[in-house]
């Protein structure tokens, strides 16, 4: 009985989280555009996605500017965490300190406040300061990400390997780097996610003219989301998955090697 209602739980929250996604993928593929009547299956709606020049720029710029962003905040944070490695104890709990401020603050605090620097600047709003935006907000993510990984046994294995002759660069790849892989992929995955799903960063410093997938989501509600938007939502989702599965794929296939 334990064991049934255990079972049971897991089935409710599982349909707590994913029901909503479910009825979305269904939408998709429904004919009309009624959201209580399903008609008949029909990729009428993933059609003219591909067609709309509005949704598919949304799109390219949503997923360039993730990748973008969360490779330059990779190698930013990733520097920073060497940097950061060298100094004094009290020094590095002050910087991680202020590492923490940027995640714990409003989004919209942030979103202003990168929005008016950039107009006391004479900075005109548009892509390249979405991008310097994702990037800001991406570092620290990294940054936490990959501080773990540097620790006194890597300290000590760097410190070996020059005792064997290696130079500082050699070294660096060799032992430090390889160390660091797993904390560096977990932060590029992190950053990448948190740009692709920033909106209200994103609204406040896009300026005329440039959209998100999330920004055009939100200026479609004032006049009635149209269901290739359903489409698209089930497309990034399905991304997603394969992207998730890939990962955890490769990883149990690294352990099993490593075993």
């Amino acid at each position: 009985m334990k064991k049934f209602f255990g079972n049971l739980y897991i089935v409710i929250i599982m349909l707590f989280l994913y029901l909503p996604i479910l009825t979305l993928i269904v939408l998709s593929f429904n004919e009309a555009k009624s959201m209580s009547v399903f008609t008949r299956f029909s990729l009428k709606w993933y059609g003219e996605m591909f067609h709309s020049k509005l949704i598919l720029g949304a799109l390219v710029n949503t997923f360039s500017i993730a990748l973008l962003a969360a490779l330059i905040a990779t190698i930013i944070g990733t520097m920073a965490v060497i940097g950061i490695d060298g100094m004094k104890q009290s020094t590095q709990m002050v910087l991680m300190g202020c590492n923490n401020i940027p995640m714990l603050n409003a989004d919209i605090v942030t979103g202003i406040a990168l929005m008016l620097s950039f107009l006391m600047f004479g900075i005109s709003l548009g892509y390249c300061t979405i991008l310097f935006s994702h990037i800001t907000f991406c570092i620290p993510y990294v940054i936490l990400s990959v501080r773990p990984r540097m620790n006194k046994a890597t300290d000590t294995l760097f410190e070996a390997a020059l005792d064997l002759g290696a130079s500082r660069g050699y070294a660096f790849r060799k032992v430090v780097l390889p160390e660091l892989l797993p904390g560096i992929a977990s932060g590029f995955l992190l950053s990448f996610t948190m740009s692709i799903d920033d909106f209200i960063i994103t609204h406040f410093t896009r300026g005329a003219g440039i959209n998100t997938i999330s920004t055009l989501i939100y200026s479609e509600v004032k006049i009635g989301i149209r269901p290739s938007l359903y489409a698209l939502s089930t497309v990034i989702f399905l991304i997603a998955l394969v992207v998730l599965l890939v990962v955890n794929w490769n990883n149990i296939k690294n352990e099993r090697t490593a075993a």
